[in-house]
């Protein structure tokens, strides 16, 4: 099937002159994209321990142990040498630039007054400084919620809930201004795996109520911030969810979507009647959580996805080649559509949640199939690079996938990006 891709490419008028303003005429101007306006993501937390242990001196150990309570339940870094964790970390760069970054408020703050906040920090500003943008994950869960919430009434819990949210998005704002405020609401009234905080608060004053509070304090807190609803229960009960929030005037910018596939590709037809259903919101669409095997498939009769935990769950050949084909398919659906600006791989390492052999590369750093296959969508397919000669007016025309660019001419190079609109402006670039 062919797909229509040019509402991702943008235009931009340049023109070179000399220090004098003359223009320069008849000249090669070399351009190429440097990374997308799209964002393309994974989880890369082992940046956090890998940065941490650069500062960390003589108290590395100590500070290892702090770390591990951040993300106990992901592939660990645990006996990799510094080498193998620079080497899956590079393996990375090259493919991403968005990463879903940790904020589980049990293992974030473990003990009560003593979040990891310098910690996260570390690693957050790292890649910010590499080109990364970051998203927070999640303000608002019932999993994985601190523990030590439970001695509090719901009035003092969600008291403090508000408070974690202001604390913490204010404090990385400029380095994270992207968030998912509150993950998987729609069961979290009736989430009876455990008692929780957040199940308790949210059976009391209703879904939409908390989601409008801890939206509106994120909002508050980094009124720039794109702030997020996330949700694996992809039904209609997540539309009038969204519905009855937005009409009580939450500052949703973006729509969340999971799809974890753990059980078999659900296809295009599918993936086309989430997207019809969810664009006539008109809002920015993200799939947020997207996983598909290169192994076995979980059993169909399976409900609940945490209920699958099996000693092993390996790789194999024809798995991965699965793997490569579905997972291109499902990318090429979304750069299609419009609306949909995000799209991330949950698991970049094999063996992650459940164990599932979802990543893009295994366990010693290798290289799977499905990481070569999107790399040649993202690196090349959709990848803009030319040249064009100056014309009278010393000005060329830069037309390609929406993004940033690096120009050179004459031994000069400048940057450029590439938005939505045609020839927005005219970039004008002076020779040294």
């Amino acid at each position: 099937m062919t797909r229509d891709y040019s509402h991702r490419k943008g235009q931009k008028r340049v023109r070179i002159v000399r220090k004098d303003g003359s223009p320069v005429i008849g000249q090669t101007v070399q351009y190429e994209m440097t990374n997308h306006e799209f964002l393309w993501g994974s989880a890369i937390r082992e940046t956090i321990p890998y940065v941490n242990s650069l500062l960390a001196g003589e108290q590395q150990d100590d500070l290892a142990q702090r770390i591990a309570h951040l993300n106990p339940r992901r592939t660990s870094t645990a006996g990799m040498d510094r080498e193998k964790i620079e080497e899956r970390i590079a393996i990375w760069m090259k493919l991403f630039n968005n990463t879903t970054y940790p904020f589980y408020w049990q293992n974030f703050e473990p003990e009560q007054g003593k979040p990891m906040t310098w910690e996260t920090l570390q690693g957050a500003k790292w890649l910010k400084e590499r080109g990364i943008t970051l998203k927070g994950h999640p303000l608002c869960w019932h999993t994985l919620c601190a523990d030590w919430l439970m001695q509090y009434d719901n009035e003092e819990i969600l008291r403090r809930q508000l408070a974690r949210i202001r604390r913490d998005v204010g404090y990385f704002a400029g380095t994270i201004d992207m968030w998912d405020v509150i993950n998987e609401v729609v069961i979290m009234p009736i989430f009876d795996k455990y008692d929780n905080a957040m199940t308790r608060v949210c059976k009391e004053i209703g879904r939409v109520s908390l989601i409008k509070q801890v939206f509106d304090a994120a909002k508050e807190t980094n009124p720039d911030a794109t702030l997020l609803i996330n949700d694996f229960n992809l039904s209609t009960n997540y539309e009038i969810l969204i519905d009855g929030a937005l009409n009580a005037g939450t500052p949703i910018d973006v729509i969340g979507l999971q799809t974890h596939q753990h059980q078999g590709y659900m296809g295009a037809e599918r993936l086309y009647e989430i997207l019809e259903r969810f664009e006539h919101f008109g809002l920015p669409l993200h799939f947020t959580e997207n996983t598909l095997i290169s192994g076995h498939i979980m059993p169909p009769d399976i409900v609940d996805l945490n209920d699958y935990q099996i000693p092993e769950w390996p790789s194999t050949p024809e798995g991965e080649d699965r793997q490569a084909r579905e997972t291109v398919e499902m990318y090429e659906i979304f750069f299609s559509h419009p609306l949909v600006d995000n799209a991330v791989s949950w698991n970049f390492v094999d063996g992650g949640w459940l164990g599932a052999p979802a990543g893009f590369i295994r366990q010693d750093n290798s290289i799977k199939p499905v990481y070569d296959a999107v790399y040649d969508l993202v690196k090349n397919q959709w990848w803009t690079r030319g040249e064009a000669v100056t014309d009278a007016n010393g000005e060329i025309v830069v037309d390609g996938f929406r993004g940033d660019y690096k120009i050179a001419c004459c031994g000069n190079e400048a940057e450029l990006a590439l938005r939505k609109g045609k020839l927005d402006g005219v970039k004008v670039i002076i020779l040294d």
